[in-house]
């Protein structure tokens, strides 16, 4: 199962953990949305939406940003998806699993003419693990180059737990 996969899954077994990281604040009512949507569906296989109290969470992992579409224009498909369906405020967090080549341009927005999208970027090799080490849903996000957690330290703390 590939790293980003494995991120979809454990956000979905788990996701008032995942919306409680990414948001800052204890989520309690979360509820997962189904990850087609209408309109030539986009099967997205490393995506969640998770619909807390009044918004749409819409975590998108990633383990490289090359992509057709691009991430940006696929983000703002998303809102304007998931805004004609739910009518809730959406907050978009793209969760860079692996770092990029050096030279490369994390993009935090689409931008044409006059409309822009911005949506948010967590790069997980820039976070402390810490937090994520002592927790069986977001264990696997310490497992990121920079902090030479192992996969075998990941699946041994699930073991225990």
């Amino acid at each position: 199962m590939s790293f980003d996969n494995l991120c979809k899954l454990l956000s979905e077994k788990y996701p008032e953990r995942f919306a409680s990281w990414v948001l800052g604040t204890e989520q309690t009512s979360v509820k997962v949305l189904k990850t087609e949507l209408s309109i030539e569906p986009i099967r997205a296989d490393y995506v969640t939406f998770l619909q807390l109290q009044g918004r749409i969470l819409h975590l998108e992992f990633q383990t490289k940003l090359e992509s057709t579409p691009p991430l940006p224009l696929r983000m703002l498909d998303y809102w304007v998806r998931l805004y004609r369906l739910y009518r809730l405020p959406i907050t978009q967090v793209v969760v860079l699993l692996l770092p990029p080549a050096t030279e490369t341009i994390i993009e935090t927005a689409f931008s044409v003419e006059t409309t822009r999208h911005e949506y948010c970027v967590i790069c997980m090799w820039s976070e402390n693990p810490e937090p994520f080490l002592n927790d069986v849903a977001l264990i696997t996000l310490s497992t990121t180059d920079s902090n030479h957690v192992t996969p075998s330290f990941v699946a041994n703390s699930c073991r225990k737990s």
